[in-house]
């Protein structure tokens, strides 16, 4: 080897310690993007604690490096969820990205994301074709698709409570097919759907659909509505009679805990399908909604438990590479092999989707020692999204 051979080799090898340890020194910036206003803003607040939560567990350290999260608001525009996303990327220069409540601000922000080559966890947006069609080697999903959740629930509705059910259901890209993949399974197992009914998103009255769905005299009712929309359907289900006298099945966001804690008995006897339930009775979960709730004052939701679980692959992804995040590739390497055992259960991805594999729960809202909760009534077993 020649004597400047020699000396090029030497100094690429100086130049690329140097910067891993740089890497290591300087804080790990993560980019939040997440509803902080509007209808899911308090879905926002409860990713952001989990995260919060995991990130103080670990002494706020990921590789070596600190971690520095800079939060900007989704809102519910698919358009300013693009626009922040970007500044997080080209202003800031975060090292990864995070969040996103809305599905359709998923899709808007998806081929960005893919074109720049950044990775992107997503910790709540559950639309089917972002780990399909629109699937990228870059995004990673830690929290259901509406696939996942919904199709499970089908079958069980059809041999445990009605076979003619009626829907109500928010009408934007999610709620859609959420109903979508509900019926796929529902109708395969004898069952017959007598109404179709789609609100708008962020309705503040749903008396006229509640009426529709009395006259079509249903065995059941399906429904997907979430945050606000969903503590106002409840108590108007509640209220015009419907609550005890048809039963109410849902996509668990419905009845998940923070609309629980708004709305009381209204949800009480509603069964749900989720990849979580604050009563799910193993060790990990235990401990997790005891240390949520001393940290925060309250019971967690759905939503902080994938905030928590997206801040765990995160950690235990950057620990892998010793907190040099710098290479895409190795970083994607590195989240395709985190696995481990949180609060919903085990948790994994699938290599070819980038999504979690979970399993899936029926969840029934009763009181329990004087508390409203969701209890385990069914485990619908590992459900892997067909991709």
């Amino acid at each position: 080897m020649t004597r400047r051979r020699f000396l090029q080799k030497t100094l690429a090898a100086g130049v690329g310690l140097a910067a891993g340890v740089r890497a290591q020194r300087d804080a790990l910036r993560i980019g939040v993007v997440l509803p902080y206003s509007g209808v899911y803003a308090q879905l926002g607040e409860d990713i952001t604690n989990g995260m919060l939560l995991y990130f103080e567990e670990r002494k706020n350290l990921a590789g070596g490096r600190p971690i520095q999260l800079i939060r900007e608001d989704e809102t519910a525009d698919p358009s300013v969820a693009l626009r922040k996303l970007t500044k997080l990327v080209e202003q800031d220069r975060v090292d990864l990205l995070t969040g996103l409540v809305s599905t359709a601000s998923a899709y808007a922000v998806r081929d960005f994301v893919h074109n720049t080559r950044n990775v992107l966890l997503v910790s709540n947006a559950g639309g089917n074709a972002l780990t399909r069609e629109r699937k990228s080697p870059y995004i990673f999903r830690t929290s259901f698709t509406s696939w996942q959740v919904s199709f499970p629930l089908g079958r069980w509705v059809a041999e445990r409570v009605a076979k003619r059910v009626a829907v109500v259901a928010a009408d934007y890209a999610f709620g859609r097919e959420s109903v979508a993949a509900f019926k796929e399974s529902f109708l395969a197992a004898g069952g017959e759907v007598v109404q179709e009914t789609y609100t708008p998103l962020g309705s503040t009255d749903f008396s006229a659909a509640i009426a529709r769905l009395r006259q079509a005299r249903p065995g059941a009712v399906y429904s997907f509505l979430a945050g606000s929309d969903a503590a106002i359907f409840l108590r108007q289900y509640a209220q015009f009679g419907l609550k005890g006298n048809v039963p109410l099945t849902t996509t668990g966001f419905t009845v998940e805990e923070d609309v629980i804690q708004a709305v009381g008995a209204a949800a009480e006897g509603a069964y749900s399908s989720l990849h979580w339930a604050v009563r799910l009775a193993i060790p990990e979960n235990q401990r997790f909604v005891q240390a949520y709730q001393r940290r925060f004052g309250r019971s967690p939701s759905v939503y902080a438990v994938q905030g928590y679980d997206t801040a765990r692959v995160i950690v235990e992804a950057v620990n892998a590479l010793q907190g040099d995040v710098s290479n895409k590739s190795r970083l994607v390497e590195a989240l395709e092999g985190v696995r481990f055992r949180g609060p919903r259960g085990l948790f994994e991805f699938d290599p070819k989707t980038h999504h979690v594999i979970q399993n899936i729960y029926v969840r029934q809202v009763r009181n329990v020692g004087g508390e409203l909760a969701n209890v385990v009534v069914a485990d619908l077993g590992k459900v892997r999204d067909p991709g």
